[in-house]
């Protein structure tokens, strides 16, 4: 069994686990960016590669962000309970991903 498989089973899942496990067009969110990573590392053709990390957050946070703004109705204190985070770190956030 690969790690890309979602389990099914009867007992309740907190809410953030249960987004990771439900599977978006086939395949988990923890699948699909273990694909994806997989897929970068491939295809580096012996490139250096550093800032692994700073890259795949930007590239998971500002879609994240902008999904959430848009389920809030661009409400950004409903957006930032939704996220979890203080009112000024989302405004923070949006203003790095040029999103304000």
């Amino acid at each position: 069994m690969n790690s890309a498989e979602t389990f099914i089973t009867d007992a309740p899942i907190a809410p953030q686990e249960q987004f990771a496990q439900q599977p978006a067009q086939g395949q988990s969110l923890r699948g699909s960016v273990e694909q994806a990573m997989e897929n970068y590392f491939q295809h580096l053709d012996g490139q250096s590669v550093s800032n692994v990390y700073d890259m795949v957050l930007a590239e998971v946070e500002a879609p994240l962000l902008e999904v959430v703004l848009k389920y809030t109705r661009h409400n950004q204190t409903r957006a930032a309970q939704v996220l979890g985070l203080n009112r000024g770190t989302l405004r923070k956030k949006l203003k790095q991903y040029g999103l304000l």
